[in-house]
């Protein structure tokens, strides 16, 4: 097996591997690969959808498919695919799954068609994104949460509250968990304050410094920590490109401290507010409480 780094903060390519025939020796080997490299390129790989499958499965639970979205072709009840010829892919920098209670762990995709030209996909670290913020910045954000929901799959019912700022259950870094996908409100903020952080961490996870990015040849197995990392697809190609995904789910999201999950302070929704984010935390707000009076 052979690695070479491929960005100063994320980012690795890895030869000398089949992962269709790989064991849990060799998925231990890989994982601890991921820990290090947050994002793993594997060249060269044929893997059919029952051994990428297999291979999902030494890390945890799978998604079963995708929550929103019908596979066009494949009918493998673990396998998230999707085909796209002009566009119509996740264009915005996200984490998968983020608006789950227990998102994603990691994302295995096999880039099975991919076009000619364009189509690149890129991620950035989510760790050094927290790390550049200024101190001040980084105290403030440790105590807050945010309202992540589905509206991007046009199913806002979907919704739950992380930390803004998430500590790495493996190796202990602080990372941002907001995302321009899934992310609608910053709680303890007015709307106004809301949207100026959110757009100010927003830019701060796509700042070039902390990505890579990665030219598709089909074959290649791409494999990411949704936990420190988010990603997006760049939307200029023409030709067809089709993926097929697995999702290892189950992640427990933990802030800062107990203070930071269940923030210092209280939510700033505004009583008479008729604003679809304001009734929707609301509510959310609500139902937690008679949660955990329940």
């Amino acid at each position: 097996m052979q690695v070479e780094r491929l960005a100063a903060d994320l980012g690795a390519e890895v030869t000398g591997l089949d992962l269709s025939v790989a064991d849990q020796t060799i998925a231990d080997q890989v994982y601890q690969l991921l820990l290090e490299h947050k994002v793993l390129f594997f060249p060269d790989q044929t893997i059919e959808p029952a051994a990428h499958v297999a291979l999902g499965r030494f890390f945890g639970q799978l998604d079963p498919g995708h929550p929103n979205l019908k596979n066009p072709f494949s009918d493998h009840p673990e396998i998230f695919e999707l085909a796209a010829s002009r566009g119509g892919i996740a264009d915005e920098w996200h984490s998968d799954l983020t608006f789950q209670e227990q998102p994603s762990i990691l994302s295995i995709l096999n880039m099975v068609t991919c076009p000619d030209v364009g189509g690149d996909t890129m991620w950035t670290s989510l760790s050094a994104a927290y790390s550049a913020l200024s101190p001040p910045l980084q105290e403030m954000c440790d105590g807050l949460t945010a309202l992540h929901d589905a509206d991007a799959h046009n199913r806002s019912d979907q919704a739950t509250i992380h930390p803004v700022v998430r500590v790495h259950p493996e190796t202990g870094e602080r990372c941002l968990f907001v995302n321009e996908h899934f992310t609608r409100r910053i709680v303890e903020l007015s709307p106004t304050e809301s949207d100026m952080l959110l757009r100010h961490l927003t830019t701060a996870v796509a700042d070039n410094r902390f990505t890579v990015r990665r030219r598709w040849k089909a074959g290649t197995v791409a494999m990411w920590d949704n936990r420190c990392t988010q990603h997006q697809v760049q939307n200029n190609f023409e030709g067809e490109r089709i993926i097929q995904r697995v999702t290892v789910i189950g992640d427990t999201v933990t802030g800062v401290s107990d203070e930071a999950r269940w923030p210092r302070w209280s939510g700033a929704t505004r009583p008479g507010a008729t604003s679809r984010l304001d009734r929707q935390l609301r509510n959310h707000l609500r139902q937690m409480a008679a949660t955990d009076e329940g």
